[in-house]
């Protein structure tokens, strides 16, 4: 692990103004739009040529050790941002499994990890950000000032309210590692109520629990992580090389991690689709350098055949059906996630399935309307399925959709969506954002959060 280095604050303000430059030069009446060539977005982009100018926006302000504080820009991912932090024995309060997404991106488009049983999203931990609006200003929002109406409203716009320019953020202690244990269940169910336990008492089997989520392999098979921060001496496992973390679960009790490859445990194999690029076949493996097993690289790859199609007509030639993207993230209250989990195995031939269970910290947010108080799941899946005959690209989402929004769930937006306006506004706050639209971008120049997000279907 190398120290990303602050950029401190001077260098912060000339970004900040190159980038109100950029807005400046771009003529009235057009889209604002980022020109950012990288994302970890899972739909459709267009291609920009000319955009708000963000590059120098990508790094740590400063680290207060005492405070437990960060102030971060908006677009430094959270590679390097734990690069800073870990030093002084600090973490943010919730790490997104990935290493480039942005601590922005995370914000206004939500994120999820083991410690959101305790620490809810991303955007829970933010005390201040100044947000570069779509009328060109760059105001400063925290929950207490005149523009508290739009630190409520952030999360979940996806940048159709403004960019983050910086974000104050709390930290919280980390030890040198983590150790872990591996419960296995045969029945689902039993695993729920585990977790509805732990979330309780923040403890199992007397010791305290810092970290937690599990694994669904199959109907008869799945497994709950629940971790600890040690500073316990001792061997660490290593899933950046030949061994690979998901497989771990199955043939260990429990395992230790350094505290740096715990965080980014999921990064290497990009949960478990590394393998549809073959890097989870030893000869291959072999010689695939370690430096380029991770999500970003993986990402790319998805992204050129997205543009060029390569594998699909090689499947198309071979007489294989073709196949429907299904990539989300959705939010079950904990009391129905057993009943989703036995529908998605009867109807969506996909396994393995990633949980991660959550509450919010202390209020609700109106664009992502979960209820404080009430215990969460998040259900990860990401892959393709056939589109069989008779059916269409999108049915499989919809029907996804559709089962989720019966189980009183939501799903995040960061992939296919396909819910009609109405619902959309129901299910995301609809109200509540048009009042920060018409505040804070009267005009219009930042695309519309449904328009961005479904408009395309």
């Amino acid at each position: 692990m190398e120290r990303s280095q602050p950029v401190g604050w001077a260098r912060h303000r000339e970004a900040v103004q190159t980038l109100r430059d950029s807005y400046a030069a771009i003529p009235p009446g057009d889209r604002v739009r980022l020109a950012k060539k990288t994302s970890n977005l899972f739909r459709p982009r267009d291609t920009v040529t000319r955009g708000l100018d963000v590059s120098g926006l990508g790094g740590v302000i400063a680290v207060d050790p005492q405070a437990r504080t960060a102030e971060v820009q908006g677009m430094c991912t959270y590679e390097d941002l734990v690069d800073a932090t870990l030093p002084h024995g600090l973490m943010p309060l919730v790490v997104p499994q990935l290493r480039t997404i942005t601590l922005g991106g995370a914000v206004t488009g939500l994120g999820i990890e083991a410690t959101s049983f305790r620490h809810g999203l991303p955007h829970e931990s933010v005390l201040e950000l100044d947000i570069l609006t779509g009328t060109g200003e760059v105001l400063t929002v925290r929950p207490d000032n005149e523009h508290a109406q739009l630190f409520e409203a952030f999360p979940n716009s996806l940048g159709s309210l403004g960019y983050a320019t910086r974000l104050k953020i709390e930290l919280m202690p980390i030890a040198a590692g983590v150790r872990t244990v591996n419960l296995r269940f045969d029945v689902v169910d039993d695993l729920l109520e585990v977790v509805g336990a732990v979330m309780e008492s923040g403890q199992y089997d007397g010791r305290h629990i810092d970290v937690m989520d599990g694994v669904v392999f199959r109907p008869g098979e799945s497994y709950l992580v629940l971790g600890e921060f040690t500073e316990d001496a001792g061997a660490t496992s290593d899933y950046t090389g030949q061994d690979i973390y998901y497989r771990s679960l199955q043939a260990k009790a429990g395992d230790r991690l350094s505290a740096y490859d715990y965080l980014w445990r999921w990064d290497t194999d990009w949960f478990w689709c590394s393998g549809a690029f073959g890097a989870q076949n030893p000869l291959v493996r072999r010689v695939w350098p370690r430096q380029y097993r991770r999500s970003d690289v993986y990402h790319r790859i998805v992204r050129l055949e997205n543009r060029y199609g390569v594998a699909a007509r090689i499947g198309r030639w071979r007489g294989e059906l073709d196949r429907e993207r299904v990539v989300q993230d959705v939010e079950l209250p904990l009391d129905r996630t057993g009943d989703f989990l036995r529908w998605f195995a009867q109807e969506v031939p996909m396994a393995p399935l990633w949980l991660c269970p959550l509450r919010l910290r202390d209020r609700e947010w109106p664009l992502y309307p979960m209820h404080a108080g009430q215990k969460y799941v998040n259900v990860g899946f990401w892959g393709t399925v056939p589109i069989e005959p008779g059916r269409a690209d999108g049915d499989v989402n919809r029907r996804i959709e559709d089962k989720v929004f019966e189980l009183g769930g939501h799903k995040s937006l960061y992939s296919d969506a396909y819910y009609d306006r109405e619902t959309f506004d129901r299910l995301y706050g609809g109200p509540a954002y048009r009042a920060a639209k018409d505040r804070y971008d009267p005009d219009h120049r930042l695309t519309d959060l449904y328009d961005k997000v479904v408009g395309r279907r």
